[in-house]
């Protein structure tokens, strides 16, 4: 019952973390760049703005694959929450990205259908990553449960160092951050338009951007699980790793898919097989 209520008010307040996160971000950024930048509330209100706009769509699929992306994202919120198994939670998340895809490959825009294969390759190259990462709390805790690496008496980065790195790759294409902003950008250097949200407009858009949010939040309560021993030693971490991600973001180009796919499983593989021979060795 407890996790059930504990669901129910993420699923709530996830979308206004992930919109405040979403404004602090621009703010951030255009502190980066010498700019001015705008309010915080500004995604939510851009959102917001969107919900009222005309309903205009490509196809009908494209209207499916919005609203699937948006209930998986906000499920798999709901689950982390609810301290569900990690498995779980990592496919019910993985079925929205696809459906993200093919709303994107089901219009004819040489743009979308661009964004959206680069989108599908960005997925297969931290979605393995990400199992890595859960199967190496299991190593460590004996449970993929949320609820007992919750309970775990000493924080995971100690005996993960590495694996909190190979997740920090999965967190930098998830927030589509350089250098892996080459499907879609949430700021203006994207030279595909949008690439795979160019045909969504008005609510649809919103509904992807909030699902975007949903997403953020997922990712950072995984991040979170590294040091779930003590809140104050939990945001730190939050904090420095959001910031850490918005200074590579400002200070790093994008690079092409063959680059992200050499460097983030070269990299991401071998620092796991260090971790998990470390482990064994302990």
């Amino acid at each position: 019952m407890q996790g059930l209520i504990f669901a129910i008010i993420a699923v709530v307040f996830a979308p206004v973390a992930g919109g405040l996160l979403a404004g602090l971000d621009r703010r951030v950024t255009a502190w980066m760049q010498s700019r001015q930048g705008p309010p915080i509330m500004q995604a939510i209100y851009d959102a917001a703005k969107l919900f009222g706009k005309e309903k205009l769509v490509v196809n009908r699929w494209q209207i499916l694959c919005a609203w699937v992306y948006l209930i998986a994202a906000a499920m798999s919120v709901g689950l982390f929450f609810a301290q569900a198994d990690l498995l779980i939670i990592f496919f019910v998340q993985a079925a929205g990205a696809v459906f993200l895809v093919m709303g994107a490959l089901s219009a004819r825009s040489p743009y979308s259908q661009i964004g959206a294969q680069r989108e599908l390759i960005q997925i297969l190259t931290y979605e393995p990553m990400l199992i890595l990462v859960f199967v190496s709390m299991y190593l460590v805790v004996g449970s993929f449960n949320v609820s007992d690496i919750l309970a775990y008496e000493s924080p995971l980065i100690a005996k993960l160092p590495l694996m909190f790195i190979v997740l920090g790759y999965a967190l930098t294409i998830k927030l589509r951050k350089s250098p892996f902003d080459f499907s879609t950008s949430h700021h203006g250097h994207q030279e595909l338009v949008k690439g795979v949200l160019t045909e969504y407009s008005g609510p649809f858009l919103a509904l992807i951007e909030v699902a975007h949010w949903y997403e953020t939040v997922l990712i950072l309560g995984v991040t979170a699980l590294f040091w779930a021993t003590s809140w104050y030693w939990m945001l730190l971490l939050l904090v420095c790793v959001y910031f850490a991600e918005l200074l590579i973001d400002n200070t790093m180009a994008r690079m092409t898919w063959r680059w992200m796919l050499r460097y983030v499983w070269g990299i991401g593989l071998a620092l796991s097989f260090i971790n998990f021979i470390w482990l064994y060795a302990r």
